[in-house]
């Protein structure tokens, strides 16, 4: 390639030395840029950067502000005989309490209302309120002591998908497209959802920084699909501009981009001319993706009533299958409704019926599909609940406070090892005792059997490296396959 060239030694000069020269440079860094993407793009379905991955997409199952494990994994039928007795303070062992409860004079003990059944081979014992969950158990791998620092809902779960309680770090989905790539060009490489539970009660803020890049390159962040209207926002062509018109205009506007890359230097040109060239392609592919007329009617009846009602949990869990089908890196579903400071009894079971059907029988479909040995499925919240009643314990109705000192999330598919539970908490489900989870163990778990070594997965701002596990982590090889 030639760089710069001077029509005399007089022309010569420093500056324009300097300025033909960062032209060139700028033609260079372009092309690397482009190049890079592209290869992102390309990558197929086998690579890895660092060893063979188990996993080569994940769905993420959340639910938005912390499911009790005390009344659906972690079962504790002792505490019916210490119903209503104050909680000792030595098994609270001096935990922080949120500002919600930590004025009570009394933390009085709370069994669950519900009942619990041995499921499976493994006689896991699962809630009543799961029973389509109970019956893939075989299937899933039951997390009884995961533990987190954070106690509030916004540094808990920003904790758990960037590895840092302060936000402006990537998110786990971004980490996963930075280090994998893309297995399609036609969708993004990190796609999200969101529904709302049916439990009455306010929704919690969902950040989009949540899924966002961080100090990524801004390629790597999640893309929102609506459930109403477009499904990504600004897709569609406005009225009187055709297809080619719009391949024109992007002509057009990718050559003016490509001569400020040269003279700016700023990779951020770069990932914007590959944005626009994706919105482009997904202007074809996202409508066919969420046209859900071709699906058969087993499929509906499978993940159940609401699947074909627009945004619900149900159907995002039909198009998350699709998603992944489609090539997919990461899937993230949010649901929100899980915060039961009150009302817990009546506002859990109706959270549970939205998402048990739903998520079981997405299990079920990637296996069907053969799927599933390759898609990392994950359910769960960014805390637990604590094992007493927030405010006044009544005879048939009570609430439970956030607490990160324990709680349970299942895994399925991708290397995961079936019809395990791992892990064990106290008698009053309040501090893991056995085989402990830490946050960052399980995104490092999650990271490698995706085929990447979380230690080297970094990059580099501001002068430092860094990582989703931050400077901690390890890989919890009991839940391997």
């Amino acid at each position: 390639m030639k760089v710069f060239e001077f029509s005399t030694p007089e022309a010569a000069t420093r500056r324009s030395f300097l300025t033909q020269s960062g032209l060139g440079l700028g033609a260079i860094a372009a092309s690397t840029l482009l190049s890079e993407n592209a290869r992102a793009a390309s990558l197929t379905s086998g690579a890895a950067p660092h060893f063979p991955a188990r996993a080569k997409r994940v769905i993420s199952l959340f639910m938005h502000g912390g499911p009790s494990q005390l009344d659906l994994f972690d079962h504790k039928p002792d505490l019916r005989q210490r119903h209503g007795q104050e909680l000792p303070e030595s098994v609270r062992n001096s935990q922080r309490l949120t500002g919600m409860t930590s004025g009570q004079k009394s933390f009085p003990i709370t069994a669950s209302q519900f009942n619990f059944i041995r499921q499976g081979d493994n006689g896991a014992w699962i809630s009543e309120l799961l029973p389509h969950t109970a019956g893939v158990v075989d299937r899933i791998a039951i997390v009884r002591s995961l533990y987190t620092e954070a106690i509030n809902h916004d540094p808990a779960v920003t904790l758990l998908q960037t590895g840092h309680q302060q936000p402006g770090r990537p998110s786990f989905g971004a980490w996963s497209s930075y280090g994998l790539g893309a297995e399609t060009a036609d969708l993004p490489a990190f796609v999200v959802m969101i529904s709302r539970g049916s439990a009455a009660r306010p929704a919690d803020p969902l950040y989009a920084r949540l899924w966002g890049a961080g100090f990524l390159p801004s390629n790597h962040q999640g893309v929102a699909l609506r459930s109403a209207g477009d499904p990504v926002l600004y897709l569609s062509n406005p009225a009187g501009l055709n297809a080619t018109l719009r391949r024109d205009q992007l002509d057009l506007l990718a050559d003016f981009n490509r001569r400020a890359l040269a003279r700016e230097h700023d990779p951020e040109i770069a990932t914007r001319i590959a944005q626009y060239e994706l919105a482009y392609r997904m202007q074809t592919s996202v409508p066919q993706l969420t046209d859900l007329s071709g699906e058969s009617r087993e499929a509906f009846d499978l993940y159940g009533p609401e699947s074909s009602r627009p945004g619900t949990f149900a159907a995002n869990c039909l198009l998350a299958r699709r998603l992944v089908e489609r090539g997919v890196r990461f899937v993230q579903l949010y649901h929100r409704g899980w915060d039961q400071h009150y009302n817990l009894p009546s506002d859990l079971r109706l959270q549970c019926r939205d998402v048990d059907q739903p998520a079981a029988a997405l299990v079920h479909d990637l296996e069907r599909r053969g799927l599933l040995d390759e898609t990392l499925v994950i359910w769960g919240g960014e805390f637990g609940r604590t094992a007493y009643s927030q405010g006044a314990l009544e005879p048939t109705n009570y609430g439970r406070d956030h607490h990160g000192g324990c709680f349970t999330m299942w895994l399925a598919g991708g290397g995961i090892k079936p019809g395990v539970v791992y892990g064990r908490t106290d008698d009053f489900s309040c501090n893991v005792v056995e085989q402990p989870v830490h946050v960052h163990d399980l995104n490092a778990t999650l990271l490698h059997l995706l085929g990447i070594d979380h230690s080297r997965l970094t990059y580099r701002f501001q002068g430092r490296d860094y990582r989703l596990t931050d400077v901690h982590g390890k890989v919890v090889q009991g839940l391997l396959g």
